[in-house]
């Protein structure tokens, strides 16, 4: 086969000039796609290896223009690859349009294991990789009840609208712990009805416990919530007017309640809470069914948790417990079997036997 006469060095050594002359970024029409399939061992960082998942392609009712393309904003990171793989696959796979599909996905490191690891497991996806620098929040960071949540990465999601192309206008944020199980364009088209934020809202939740004392005791810093009716809402999964947001300065707006974290604080999980600050009860409801979250237990333990009662089109672990973890240790919660039939995941056993 012609990528054969090619060794893996000098296919390494061809990407490594391709970072650094361009953005890491590849499409159905692109001609940078040399087959990383050579590189298919496990690497010295010890990625996960990836089986290669099949190609999908549009129904004849699908446009081909810009203006039908779809855009999904992740973050790209070498511990939850492997919920990122099972999350890209989820959603061609129900996808009408899966070519119209194009992922932007936002990483600490510019790695070139990273770009080659998604090339070779999704050779035909659309799909962008841009670095976010961790100390534009390191410094802004408060801990919190759970060292994942303390992460930079977790916090990129603030910055999405600084990093990705100003000609992309809307865009849908997920999560790497989640699968989908319906047609991410039917979130695509969800009417924003002039809002910045389109997600799933649960008004039944207790929304005080988002906050300390400190903050309820202050009536300058509660009075942010006056003449609005603030509810929970998870940032795992947002629609996100990205031209309203920049217009808005919503960036800014989120880290001045993070810069009041760092001198009272007025909250005990991540990032979560200085989004509530700016936008609960100013988003536009989605259904429900887009976010089936708390798969993963609570942020201490983890237990298992059945699934709430509904239609669904989003699984989502949010939580301490991931799924390919429990699997892996053989001590699955019941939902986790609904997350397996995504996973692409090949282990070192079934490496060797290939």
């Amino acid at each position: 086969m012609a990528f054969w006469r090619f060794s893996p060095f000098s296919v390494l050594l061809g990407l490594l000039s391709l970072l650094l002359l361009h953005p890491i970024t590849t499409t159905t029409t692109s001609t940078i796609g040399i087959r990383l399939s050579i590189i298919r061992k496990p690497s010295d960082d010890n990625l996960p290896v990836f089986r290669e998942a099949p190609a999908f392609r549009n129904s004849d009712q699908c446009g081909s223009s810009d203006s039908d393309r779809i855009h999904v904003a992740m973050t790209l990171d070498g511990n939850y690859l492997r919920g990122t793989m099972a999350a890209v696959l989820s959603m061609l796979q129900h996808s009408t349009c899966p070519e119209n599909l194009a992922f932007h996905f936002l990483s600490a490191h510019l790695a070139p294991e990273l770009y080659s690891s998604i090339k070779s497991t999704f050779p035909y996806l659309n799909f962008t990789i841009y670095r976010f620098d961790p100390n534009r929040v390191r410094g802004m960071i408060s801990k919190s009840i759970r060292q994942a949540l303390d992460q930079p990465l977790n916090y990129a999601r603030i910055h999405l609208a600084d990093i990705i192309p100003t000609n992309v206008g809307r865009v849908i944020y997920l999560d790497s712990d989640l699968v989908v199980v319906d047609d991410i364009e039917k979130l695509w088209n969800v009417d924003m009805e002039d809002k910045v934020v389109a997600a799933p809202e649960y008004c039944h939740a207790n929304f005080t416990q988002y906050f300390t004392g400190t903050f309820w005791s202050d009536s300058n810093l509660s009075k942010t919530f006056e003449g609005r009716n603030p509810c929970y809402f998870n940032t795992g999964v947002m629609v996100v007017n990205v031209d309203k947001w920049r217009k808005g300065r919503y960036t800014q707006r989120v880290e001045e309640w993070m810069a009041v974290q760092k001198q009272r604080r007025i909250y005990q999980l991540g990032s979560l809470p200085p989004f509530l600050l700016v936008l609960a009860g100013n988003i536009k409801a989605v259904d429900h069914r887009w976010n089936q979250h708390g798969l993963g237990g609570d942020n201490f333990e983890g237990k298992c948790r059945s699934l709430h009662p509904g239609p669904i089109s989003l699984l989502h672990w949010s939580g301490k417990g991931k799924p390919w973890l429990r699997l892996d240790s053989r001590k699955p919660c019941t939902v986790d079997y609904l997350w397996a039939p995504y996973d692409l995941y090949r282990s070192s056993r079934h490496w060797l036997e290939e």
